[in-house]
This record gives structure tokens, C-alpha cells and sequence, in this order.
């Protein structure tokens, strides 16, 4: 379906609303289900009423799941997702841990294409462009580019990387490590029944590779993996990796490669660069902004769909209700969201545990070259345990 067929199919929204949301991804059309079943009139608002193939989060654990749950969309999700556990995890070369727990892998589109087709009744998708937005200490509006005018007390903004809706209002995003992490994602030609462990996930070995780590999870019915860098996209290393993948994988981790069905792939690799950036101009009336349109972090530390989560929880449970209480929607409302002592925590440690990952992974320095020599020694020390315990109850004869 083209663009312009969409716009004639699609159905629309109030005119006259509480809630405008621009921006029908993860952060967007969970609010606008959990405020349109608490009541509230909302309008949603995207550019396509299918989201597009992309590659973004793949995998969340139990943790974001609960997240999900306390906005009673768990059930929705489930239905989305393939359930996996029991994770064989590889660090130095070796086998270091069997980790028993609950994670969750899915398709980026095809879960937002889920949340969509299970948005309530009252809250259609308005597929549509803003062509103008004007916002304000009481009313907020927006022009779309069919000539659909709708106003709203407030307007979240829940663009994720989009920029043009943010330069509209006026807001500018500052970049704090440009081209910060490389994800690569692509499918493996091993089915899951001939993988040889439910689940691997591979730590790189040496800080010239600079290689996070590899992990590999079943996706419906195919083996999925994703690995994290410290790359960018013009680098060599980037184009050798796209042109022979299954070499260099072969090389980097071939701990793992027999179990990985020697690397050999099943379709293209995707890659997706990865800046972290923070907003500044956001503190004004009438518009808020959430998840990756406010701060954006790395998806190495597995954190973001948490807190894109948390904005979702603390302004449909906290801030929105309160706000629509009273008149007016002016900066001191909205400030209330961005002083909230729940987000700032989620933010900044999203912040720190991304900028950390990359320290310890590729810094050279003395400090963090100390700081690995005394993880390794640790995980060395605790593979030699294991290895003992295995072999010492080998040999413990059985009792008569």
C-alpha cells in the first residue's frame, strides 16, 4: 500500500482531544492505549498506518515484561513475542554460565504492528502528517497535511529519532557520542531444532575488536542474533563484515561457531548506528517529550524499551491525570514529568550503563586495563570452580 492510499483508508480521530500523540511506535501507541482505556480522548498520529521492517530492540527480559504487565498490556505482548530461557553464556573463550531466566524475542515491526491492531475502539490510528504545529499554555494544534486540524490539551511527541516534528516546536537534540555503538542483526540458516543450546550469548574477547558481545535466540521459527560494537558504518571493518560475515564471525568467536551452524547466514545484514544524545529547549507549555524523542541511550546494556516504559507508566499513572484535573497546561506541569525522580533515574543510569559498556570494552587506558585484568581474573577463577565441582561429582561414587 502507498502513502497516498493509506491516507484515503485510514480512519480518523477526534478533531478535539485530551491527548494528541505524534508518533505510533513502542512509546506512542502504548500510551494511547493505556490512556484511550482509561477514558481519555486521544489522537494518534503516524505517517503510516503499518510500520515498516526495521531493525531496533529484538529482545527484552523479565524485568521490561513487568513493565508491560503494570500497564496491563502483558497479555497483548505475549501474544507477540517467542518465549525463551535457559541461556548458555560464553566469556573468554569458554563456557561461563547457564543463566535459567525469562527473556522475550520478537520483530520490532511486527510487534508495533501488534500494539496497533490492538489499540481500543476509541483510539483509531490517524494516519497523517504534520505539516504545522503550534503549542501553548492552553491549547495545542495541529495541521496535518490532508488539511485535518486538531487541537488537544496536550501534545506528546513520541517521534524516536524523527526529527521534524522537534524542530517544528523548536527543540534541538545534543548529541553526547555521535556514532557511539554499531548493532548488527541477521538470521542464521540453523533452525532452532538443530542449535545445539535454547539460547547463546558470546562476550568478545579482546579490546582491539571491539566487540561488546554476540547473542543468538530463537524468533519464531529461525535463530536470530544480534551483536553490539563499538564501530561505525564507514569504517572497513564494517564493509568486511558486511561482505563476508560468516568469516569474521568464524574468526572472532569460534568458540561458538560449530553450536552457531559455522555462521553460515540466512539473509542480509542489518546494521543500525547508534548516537547518544539528550534535548535541550523541552521545558515549555503544552508539549512533552518521551523515549528516544527526549534521550536517547545505547541498546548494548539492554535498557531502552525500559525506559521508554517508565515515561509511559509515570505520565499515564502519575503526571496526566493529574494535569488534565486542572486548566491550562503550562511549563510547570510539564516540568513536573521531567523533574520526576522515577524518569531522572531511569534516564541517567540508562546514560551511565551505556557509556560504561564502551569504557570497559575498548578503553586502553591503565585504569580500565586494570579494571578488565580483574574481571577476567575473577571469571577465570570461577570457570576453574566449575570445572572442579563438575569433575569432582563425575567421580563421587554412588551411594550403595
Amino acid at each position: 500500500m502507498d502513502k497516498g492510499s493509506e491516507m484515503t483508508t485510514a480512519e480518523t480521530g477526534p478533531a478535539e482531544v485530551d491527548v494528541a500523540i505524534v508518533g505510533a511506535g513502542m512509546a506512542g501507541t502504548t500510551m494511547a492505549t493505556v490512556l484511550g482505556k482509561a477514558g481519555r480522548k486521544v489522537a494518534l498520529i503516524d505517517p503510516h498506518r503499518v510500520h515498516h521492517d526495521e531493525f531496533r530492540a529484538e529482545k527484552i527480559g523479565a524485568d521490561q515484561m513487568q513493565l508491560f504487565g503494570r500497564l496491563d498490556l502483558e497479555e497483548t505482548v505475549m501474544r507477540l513475542v517467542t518465549s525463551m530461557t535457559d541461556i548458555h553464556v560464553f566469556r573468554l573463550g569458554q563456557l561461563f554460565a547457564r543463566e535459567q531466566k525469562w527473556e522475550y524475542t520478537f520483530s520490532y515491526g511486527a510487534l508495533i504492528n501488534g500494539l496497533r491492531d490492538a489499540l481500543p475502539p476509541q483510539v483509531p490510528l490517524t494516519v497523517g502528517k504534520v505539516a504545522d504545529v503550534s503549542t501553548g499554555p492552553d491549547l495545542q494544534r495541529l495541521v496535518l497535511t490532508d488539511g485535518t486540524v486538531i487541537t488537544a490539551r496536550l501534545l506528546v511527541v513520541a517521534t524516536g529519532y524523527s526529527e521534524a516534528v522537534r524542530r517544528a516546536i523548536g527543540v534541538e537534540r545534543v548529541e553526547l557520542s555521535k556514532a557511539h555503538s554499531l548493532s548488527i542483526g541477521f538470521d542464521l540458516a540453523v533452525p532452532p531444532r538443530d542449535f545445539a543450546y535454547p539460547a547463546v550469548t558470546c562476550y568478545g574477547k579482546r579490546a582491539a575488536d571491539r566487540v561488546a558481545y554476540l547473542t543468538v535466540f530463537p524468533l519464531g521459527n529461525k535463530m536470530r542474533a544480534n551483536m553490539f560494537v563499538y564501530r561505525t558504518v564507514a569504517e572497513q571493518w564494517t564493509r568486511d563484515f558486511r561482505e563476508n560475515p560468516q568469516k569474521m564471525l568464524c574468526e572472532l568467536m569460534p568458540e561458538i561457531s560449530a553450536q552457531c551452524g559455522n555462521f553460515e547466514l540466512a539473509g542480509p545484514v542489518e546494521v543500525r548506528q547508534v548516537n547518544l544524545a539528550t534535548t535541550q529547549g523541552h521545558r515549555r507549555p503544552g508539549v512533552v517529550f518521551v523515549g528516544d524523542a527526549f534521550w536517547t541511550t545505547c541498546p548494548t546494556p539492554g535498557v531502552g524499551i525500559g525506559r521508554v516504559m517508565i515515561d509511559v507508566e509515570q505520565l499515564c499513572s502519575v503526571h496526566i491525570p493529574r494535569w488534565l484535573e486542572t486548566p491550562g497546561m503550562s511549563a510547570d506541569k510539564i516540568c513536573a514529568f521531567y523533574d520526576d525522580p522515577v524518569k531522572v533515574t531511569s534516564d541517567e543510569a540508562g546514560m551511565r550503563v551505556s557509556i560504561y559498556a564502551k569504557q570497559i570494552t575498548t578503553e586502553t587506558g591503565l585504569e580500565w586495563r586494570m579494571r578488565r585484568l580483574r574481571n577476567n581474573t575473577a571469571r577465570r577463577l570461577m570457570i576453574i570452580a566449575r570445572r572442579m565441582k563438575d569433575f569432582g561429582q563425575r567421580r563421587t561414587p554412588r551411594m550403595a
